[in-house]
């Protein structure tokens, strides 16, 4: 059922879908990227992998990796519930509105809002973040060269304005803790961690596999913990296109304004794809709809 040449077949038949949508320039490092990119991989939990197209060139996965610094803070042991909630937003990825209506409680940790507390508690809890996030990156990705992008980094943390208004709100609240300075360099340098859709695949699959590391066969999470982040994924993974994707898709997720996007089978594999241009809602646009493809082809979703 796995093969590049269904991969080719489902992206082929995208016709014109395959180059719909805009790459996101608000971060104006994200637009000198070639918009015609297109890469998908699959890795099942029993090691095999399937691959067609840019699969082997890395992108900035953005907001994909809030899930890494989501897994990373559970690990840390803190209370995020009390911090940050699990409830889809049906808003803006970066509302001010929320948090005032929430009085500075985000309503989930894949909003930026959300990963910003993740990102404080990292700070708080760990010797080295930015270290030890590319450690834990490497080792559930299988892949010791993957590293941030500087100039993808230094291009948010120069236009992150929102970003900032967000931490400055939350801290009148008393859910920041961490200098301006100091977390926002860390979040942005999250961002922008570069992987390929081969390395992204693998590094979702320990979410495939009750939260063991199949390259490793050592726990990275709880199976409750990982059924909970697939869950939040579930839900939250796509903005206030979430219940799209899981109506269309019907698999847990999570995308990025690099215009990739992550998801799960739990108990089979864990895919990713990558294309630039993104929907009215910063999702992938062929991505979202290559993943419908796949999922009606292979009739696979985890509905």
């Amino acid at each position: 059922m796995y093969s590049t040449e269904i991969f080719e077949q489902l992206y082929t038949k995208l016709g014109k879908a395959r180059f719909g949508g805009k790459v996101a320039t608000y971060i104006p490092e994200l637009g000198c990227v070639d918009p015609n990119h297109f890469g998908v991989s699959l890795t099942t939990i029993k090691g095999e992998s399937f691959h067609y197209g840019d699969h082997d060139v890395r992108f900035s996965i953005q907001s994909v990796a809030k899930v890494f610094a989501l897994v990373m803070a559970e690990g840390c042991g803190a209370e995020l519930r009390k911090r940050v909630g699990v409830e889809p937003s049906g808003g803006s990825f970066n509302s001010l509105i929320q948090l005032e209506l929430h009085k500075g409680i985000p309503r989930n940790p894949m909003l930026n809002a959300g990963a910003l507390v993740v990102c404080d508690v990292l700070c708080q809890q760990l010797n080295s973040p930015k270290e030890e996030l590319l450690e834990f990156v490497r080792r559930i990705s299988g892949s010791p060269a993957i590293g941030f992008n500087e100039r993808v980094a230094q291009s948010e943390l120069k236009t992150g304005f929102r970003n900032e208004a967000l931490v400055q709100f939350m801290r009148s609240f008393g859910n920041i803790n961490t200098k301006l300075a100091e977390l926002m360099d860390f979040y942005c340098h999250l961002c922008s961690i570069e992987m390929s859709t081969a390395e992204l695949a693998q590094s979702f699959n320990f979410l495939a596999n009750r939260g063991i590391n199949p390259l490793t066969g050592k726990p990275e999470l709880k199976p409750t913990t990982a059924r909970r982040i697939n869950a939040i994924m579930q839900t939250c993974g796509f903005y206030d296109e979430a219940g799209e994707f899981a109506f269309r898709v019907g698999l847990p997720g999570k995308s990025g304004v690099g215009g990739g996007i992550a998801a799960v089978h739990p108990g089979e594999y864990s895919i990713a794809v990558w294309s630039p241009r993104l929907g009215d809602k910063w999702n992938s646009y062929a991505g979202m709809r290559f993943l419908e493809s796949w999922t009606s082809y292979a009739e696979d979703s985890i509905f």
